[in-house]
Order: structure tokens, then sequence, then C-alpha cells
């Protein structure tokens, strides 16, 4: 008993002289820091933990104030001895608590909470001022490897006052493997160079601090300057201390550009004369020649209907799926504006037949998929959170995702006389969708727009085209230029690709925006990015580190390998072996990266274990891109790569009748697996190999046209299961 008198004491003494506490603005940051607001914790969806429910991160105070001071009767505070309460026994684990300790008896945190019992758990003070923004300090710091830095978060409030938060903020690296922060704030860099951003939240509010860790190597010669990417790159490099490689050889060029570009190898006629070839320019011309072919559009209509989930779940589905495939490929053939391609999808009306980009809408049938799916695909930013509750990492509020929903709040649907197939129109009425917790009816609005007034007779899906369409949205042509880089240098700028937010800054900032002014000046020409992106001498790199920048993994300062996706290898092992795979409903020689939905997946063990997505996902994740031990067991064994092998009329049959010398032969073969002359060990060991006598199953020796093919399909085996084949460099 003494010893509670006295807290008391030490209680009131301190409340004579200290502001008195408030639960928003004292409390409920205590709570975040502990953790007991955290999704895995008492903000568990629905139901909490054990029946006390906490609002995610303490972004809806009123309701957590509800739940601690007057749920459960009450029993969670006991003013009369403050430090009996269940919030401070739980948090201390003084009584058993699932979730661990979270209090230290007699801490700072610990006595500010018994002392706001004390007075009575105020939510607010008269007249307390609103918390505005947050600040840390430094927000842009050069830390070199393995050194720490103590950050510091002031609270800036409605009032003109602030406050030091340090101890109340949340701190998180958004690449550990770059540095890491403490509870406390201290930054610890680690060996990796290049930029990291530390993510800085208190009281709903958020914060960045850049660290840039130097290499410092020295970077006395770099390649010549092609284009603004390069100097952005360059530049960054010189800043960091990282020399890049030498730019590539033409062989490994072409193969790169043919890959990234084409989906597919060059022939080896079209290696043998780009190598010939000395003109000055033969690279842009290459880069041009395969901009205009079928190929490339063949190659991007198979990213994106992915994408845009162009997925067979009925055999109905299928004439919906071509139709929607093909319109995709004839438009990235004729290279139709961006923003033009996303407001045909967006604002599409009729049947699938009348207008295939009406397809859509029969996969994306729901408003809250729409807008989610819209969002993370055409705007890189996630909203799915937001439906819920305040996007924990970003601005975004609820209000602010049913702004976005009420874009596609007037979309109708009528039965058609094909089964399974709506008629998708525009209904007479007023834009608006119902606020999911207040039950308010909100307008269309862009994010961090305010909102529309939209006639019943105007479809509010063409002012949300407007809107991204517009050259100061700072979204739309972001997320397409940070989707494309990643798709030719296997990391965006902002990673992962499709989360543009404030506390997910690009590495390159510079880079960004001028590749999103490129593109919108360009009138959001889809060629002109990726020529501009395959012409610039940053692209041409080597895929050869140097002494100094193996270690780099997002400043570009050389080419990173990239494993071939599932289409392309199938299409690759089918050019080198001169085989072909055939697909149901298609004519014979269409190619993988050709197919017009998922359902080939299904039928294929190739696609499926080399990670072709299902189509069910807007997320590029979706496509497994790692290499596994199915997919090299796959590739040794499996009968339909063996059938490829030995197909009659294939590669080795061809290779082993040819009227020409044996290391004339070899070349060809490795012309048509690497795009480039075999070295003259290569060519050494490859004919050890040709010579060597073969025999059969029961032993017999084999003829020399027999033991010749046998030793040309080894050959064949051997070189689709090198690195060097299976990835893009």
């Amino acid at each position: 008993m003494l010893r509670k008198a006295l807290l008391f004491i030490c209680i009131a003494t301190a409340g004579l002289a200290a502001e008195p506490l408030s639960f928003v603005r004292d409390i409920q940051p205590i709570l975040t820091k502990a953790g007991c607001n955290a999704g895995a914790c008492h903000a568990k969806a629905i139901t909490g933990q054990r029946g006390f429910r906490l609002s995610v991160l303490g972004f809806e105070p009123e309701e957590d104030y509800e739940a601690i001071v007057k749920q459960g009767k009450g029993r969670r505070v006991f003013p009369p001895a403050p430090e009996e309460s269940l919030l401070i026994t739980k948090g201390a684990a003084i009584v058993p608590h699932t979730g661990g300790k979270h209090l230290e008896p007699g801490s700072e945190f610990y006595q500010t909470l018994v002392r706001w019992i004390a007075e009575g758990m105020p939510y607010t003070q008269p007249n307390e001022s609103v918390l505005n923004t947050i600040a840390v300090e430094p927000a842009r710091i050069s830390l070199k490897p393995k050194t720490a830095q103590q950050l510091k978060v002031t609270a800036r409030y409605s009032d003109g006052s602030s406050r030091d938060v340090t101890k109340l903020a949340l701190f998180e690296a958004n690449d550990t493997a770059m540095a890491t922060a403490t509870d406390s704030g201290l930054v610890n860099t680690l060996d990796l160079p290049g930029n990291v951003a530390v993510m800085v939240r208190f009281g709903g509010k958020v914060s960045v601090c850049s660290v840039l860790i130097p290499l410092g190597a020295p970077v006395d010669s770099l390649p010549p300057v092609k284009n603004f990417i390069d100097q952005h790159i360059f530049a960054n490099l010189k800043q960091i201390g990282i020399p890049p490689s030498p730019i590539c050889d033409d062989s490994t060029f072409l193969r790169r550009v043919s890959l990234d570009i084409g989906g597919r190898l060059p022939s080896m006629e079209e290696t043998k004369a780009f190598i010939a070839d000395k003109s000055p320019d033969k690279r842009d011309r290459a880069i041009e020649a395969l901009l205009n072919s079928p190929d490339y559009a063949d190659y991007f209509a198979n990213k994106w209907t992915a994408l845009l989930k162009n997925q067979r779940t009925e055999a109905a589905d299928i004439t919906a799926n071509f139709a929607f495939h093909a319109w995709m490929r004839d438009n990235l053939l004729a290279n139709t504006p961006y923003d033009q391609l996303v407001r045909q999808i967006l604002a599409s009306t009729g049947t699938i037949v009348s207008n295939p980009p009406v397809a859509w809408y029969k996969r994306v049938k729901e408003p809250t998929t729409q807008v989610e799916d819209v969002a993370q695909l055409f705007l890189g930013v996630r909203m799915q959170c937001a439906q819920c509750h305040h996007h924990p990492f970003e601005r975004w509020t609820q209000a602010e995702y049913y702004h976005m929903a009420a874009f596609f709040s007037q979309i109708g649907r009528k039965p058609t006389a094909i089964a399974g197939e709506d008629l998708i129109f525009h209904k007479r009425g007023t834009a608006q969708t119902e606020h999911r917790k207040t039950r308010v009816m909100l307008k269309p609005a862009g994010l961090g727009e305010p909102p529309l007034d939209i006639a019943p007779d105007d479809d509010p899906r063409l002012a949300l085209a407007d809107w991204m369409a517009q050259k100061k949205n700072p979204f739309f042509a972001k997320a397409l230029v940070n989707r494309y880089w990643k798709h030719f240098f296997k990391r965006g700028l902002i990673e992962p690709e499709d989360d543009l937010r404030d506390t997910n800054p690009p590495t390159n900032p510079e880079l960004i925006e001028a590749l999103a002014k490129h593109f919108t000046d360009s009138n959001f020409d889809l060629k002109s990015l990726v020529r501009v992106i395959a012409q610039s001498h940053t692209y041409q790199l080597s895929a050869m580190p140097n002494e100094h920048n193996a270690i780099d993994r997002q400043a570009f300062s050389h080419f990173y390998p990239k494993r071939m996706t599932a289409e392309v290898l199938l299409d690759s092992i089918d050019m080198v072996t001169a085989s072909k795979t055939d697909f149901a409903d298609l004519p014979a020689g269409t190619r993988a990266i050709s197919l017009p939905d998922n359902s080939y997946t299904r039928a294929s063990p190739f696609l499926k274990v080399f990670g072709r997505p299902d189509n069910t996902s807007v997320c590029e994740c979706e496509r497994v891109s790692s290499a596994s031990l199915a997919q090299s067991l796959h590739l040794m064994n499996a009968p339909d790569v063996k059938a490829k092998l030995t197909a009659a009329g294939g590669r080795a049959e061809q290779l082993t009748k040819a009227e020409m010398p044996e290391p004339k032969r070899i070349r060809e073969l490795y012309l048509a697996a690497f795009s480039r002359e075999p070295t003259a060990d290569e060519v050494q060991i490859a004919e050890t190999h040709l010579a060597k006598p073969r025999i059969d199953a029961t032993g017999k020796p084999l003829d020399s046209q027999r033991s010749k093919r046998n030793g040309y399909e080894d050959l064949l085996w051997a070189l689709l299961n090198t690195k060097e084949f299976l990835f893009n460099h």
C-alpha cells in the first residue's frame, strides 16, 4: 500500500507541472509504437484479439478510445488504482498476455499511461492542437557503408507548436539489405552501395529520410552519353562512386534487344548480317526493325493481356479472349498512344464482338476490384488497404478510395443472346459511391483531387480517363515508364514496379521524372519510350561486372542478367532445336508468346513449370521468374524437351546431314543458341565429343551417321542447359 501511495503522490506532483495528457496526442502513439494496433495484434480484421479490437495503426482514435475506456464494462482501465488497470498489467505482462511484454514497468511510456488513467482518461484537452506534419532530420544524408546515423523526428501542430517525437515514431528501411533502422531511429548502413529510404511514421503522418550509401570507387571514364537516360545514370554512378562496365559487343546486343523487344532469339542470318555490318547506326536500325515487326506486338500483347486478366475460366470464354488479345496486338502494332489504349479499355461499352476492350469488364466485375486494378496497373498505387482503413504507408484515406470507386458506379450490364456475355453500358444517373464506414455518398475524384460534378448523361469513366491523361498527373506516366524500365532492366527505378508512393522513392528521382516527361511529351508513344531506352548506352552496357560494380543492385552500372520468361524460353528452344510446339485451336507454328490466354499454361507442363502466369492478378509478381529444381529437371530429362532434341528434321538431324566441315557446323549451332561464334576451346571440346564412338541399348556400336546425330543431340542438350542460353544478358 505504501508503494501505491508513493506512486500516486509522484503522479499528482508531476501533474502540477506537466501538461495534462490526451489520448489522441499522448496515448495513441504509445499503443502504435508498442504494436498493439498492428494487424497481427489487436487490429486484426473483424474480431481483433481475444475480443479487444483496435483500429489499424490507430487511424481511428475515437473507436480506440471507446474500446479502451467504455467497452468491456470499463474493465481495461481502473482509475482508483491506475497501475492495476488491465491496459497496464497486460501490456507489462504482469498478468498473462498472449502478445507478450510491450511495456517496461517504471518506463516513461508506463508512467504516461498510468498518469493518463489517474487524470481521468481524457480523450482530448480543450483547444487541443491538431497534428499537421512530421519532419525527419536529416531528410537527406550520405553515409558510408557500415556506419550509423541517429534520426530526429519533429511533430508540427496546427497552433504552430512542435515537439520531439523520435521515441514515439516508427522507422522502417525500404531495403533491409542496404540499411536497417532501430526502434529508436538509429540508421545502420550495410555493405551494399546505392540509395535507400527510411520511412518514418507518427500519428498517421509519414516522412522519409533518403540515404545515399557511396561505394567511393574512382569513376575515371564513362561511356559516351547517347541520350538523357545516360546523363542521369552516369551522374548517379559518379555520385555513388561506381564505375560502369563497358558497352557490350554486337552479338550480345543483338541477342539482348531481340529478346527484350521481339521476345525471340535473332536468327542465324540476322546475327551474321549484323556482325558483318560496319555501319555506325546499325544498333539503332536493329531497334527500329524490331519495333516495326509483328514480334514486338506479339510479345507486348502477351504482357498486357496477362496483366489485364485475359483469363479463360470456361469454354465459352474463348471468343472474348481471342478478340481481346487480337485487339491489343493490333493496337500495339499500330502504336496507338497509351492514353487512348487505356481510355478504350476503361470507357468501353457494347459487346465483346463489337468492341473487344469490353472483355476487361467480363473479368473485372466488382467496382472495388475495378478501382483497385486500375489504380495498381495504370497509376502504380495500391489502394486495397484503403477500402477498410487509412493506407498505413501512404496518404490515401478511405474517402479517397470511394471517391475513385465512384467513377465505376454507373456501369450497367444486360444479358445478350450469347450465353455468358453481357452488354456493357453507361447507366444514366448520379455518379457516387457510399463510404463503407460513414455511409456518406461520395462523388468521383482523382487521387488528391477535388470531387467532380458529372452530369447524369456523362460517363464518369471518361472523366477518369481525362484525369489520368493529364500531363500534370503525378502517377499515370510515371507508373508506365517504371513498368517498362523494369521490363528492360530487370528491376524498376521504384520497386515493386507498381508501388509508387512517397515512402518508397525511386533510386534515381531525376531519371524517372525525365522518362515520364519524355513519355508525355511524345503524346504517350510506347514505341518512342522503348526506342529511347534501347538506344541508351545504359541499356547497352555489358553484363560482365568490373572489380568495383559487381556489388551494385540498383544503380545500373552494368546490365543485370535476367531469365527468359516461360513463353520466350519455349520459343527459343523450338528455334534452336528447329522443332515446334503445337497448341490447341491455334494454327501450326503459333509461338508461345502469341498465346491469347492462360488456358495454354494449364495444358503445357513446360509453361507451367517455368512460371507463365494464370492471368488472375494485375501484379507482375504473378509471373514466376526465379529458378527452381523442377525447372532444372524439366530441361534435363522431360519428355517434351527430349522430343525436341531428337525431332525428325530437327537441328541435330540437319547438322548431321549438312555438307560442311565440322567446325562450321558447330559454329552454326553456337550462332543459333548464343548469337555468337564459338571459341577455339569450345570447338575443340565439341569436336572431341562428336567423334566419340557410341553404342545402342544392346551394346552394339552405332553406325557413324547415327553416332554423329546422337553427338549433336548431346551438344544441343548441353547448350540448352547453360546459363548463357537460359538468361538474357
